[in-house]
């Protein structure tokens, strides 16, 4: 898989994003940007014809071009409209208590919410069907995928008004959704992924045993991966409470290992059962989300 090179254009930083008010108004923003980018050469091997877009060809009616691409990028592009595809995506997205941790501008469960808000938007502008589940150790709440312009609104609305959850436990809520989601479609899952791999993998087995693509988005703080932090720091557990002092030089040798070893168990995991893995760390812009969805979708065509 590609990814853009370093000097590519890139979106608005998250902690610019979470200043912008409205979920709406933000996913229209990283997607239309996203879109965009699609015909720059940091994304070259994806075909435009997956975005409902291809070059104007001396014949077509002038009144398909897309002058907002045009404007943007300087080629005609015409829009083309195929019959819908039928793609059901459902959102499974993290709300336990644990992802309110934040070290800087934008916690765990507000990029959570950017990602989730930026691929509804983007997968109803496909005219594909998309739905939303909210959960910590249980199911929350959510919506029944549709592909409507109101039901977007619905959904955004929804995660929105989420207020704050529990504690993780991954066991319950995923073989619920499986049950639940017998229509073969996507499934991408949007957390932090604090359980034990076994249980997360378990879960993520029994949507793969219903014929589910799946996609896992696991979101941490930058400070959970680096553990950059000096000399005696008190942590607090924000699902238990619990509080304690650390010497953080010394244990970050320890913990960074622990760290290793719990993501190569997921990402190997995840490989084995064929389900998509990207780690995302909130100070990454949201482009990376939606070109590895963009990917997998891509490849379940095939």
């Amino acid at each position: 898989m590609r990814r853009p090179t370093q000097n590519a254009p890139r979106f608005l930083r998250p902690e610019v994003l979470a200043r912008i008010a409205g979920l709406e108004l933000l996913a229209r923003g990283v997607v239309e940007g996203f879109v965009a980018g699609l015909h720059r050469s940091p994304y070259r091997g994806f075909s435009v014809e997956f975005m409902e877009y291809r070059p104007y060809i001396p014949g077509d009616d002038p009144l398909r071009i897309d002058w907002k691409l045009f404007a943007r990028s300087d080629r005609y592009y015409v829009k083309e409209f195929e019959d819908e595809t039928n793609t059901r995506l459902h959102l499974a997205v993290d709300v336990s208590a644990s992802m309110d941790y934040a070290s800087g501008a934008v916690r765990k469960r507000d990029y959570a919410f950017m990602l989730a808000a930026s691929l509804a938007y983007f997968v109803i502008r496909q005219r594909d069907a998309v739905g939303l589940t909210l959960f910590d150790e249980r199911v929350v709440g959510g919506l029944a995928p549709r592909s409507t312009t109101s039901h977007l609104r619905a959904l955004l609305r929804h995660l929105e008004q989420a207020g704050p959850g529990a504690r993780s436990a991954f066991g319950k809520p995923l073989h619920e959704l499986a049950e639940r989601w017998r229509r073969r479609g996507f499934v991408v899952l949007v957390s932090d992924l604090l359980d034990a791999p076994e249980t997360i993998l378990d879960g993520l087995r029994h949507f793969r045993f219903n014929g589910h693509e799946v996609i896992v988005f696991h979101v941490l703080d930058p400070r959970e991966v680096d553990f950059a932090f000096g000399d005696l720091v008190e942590f607090e557990d924000l699902e238990t409470g619990e509080r304690r002092l650390v010497q953080a030089d010394a244990a970050r040798t320890d913990y960074l290992a622990r760290l290793h070893a719990y993501l190569d168990r997921l990402r190997h995991g995840c490989a084995r059962l064929g389900v998509d893995y990207t780690l995302l760390t909130t100070d990454q812009p949201l482009d990376y989300a939606l070109f590895n969805y963009l990917a997998a979708r891509r490849r379940s065509l095939r």
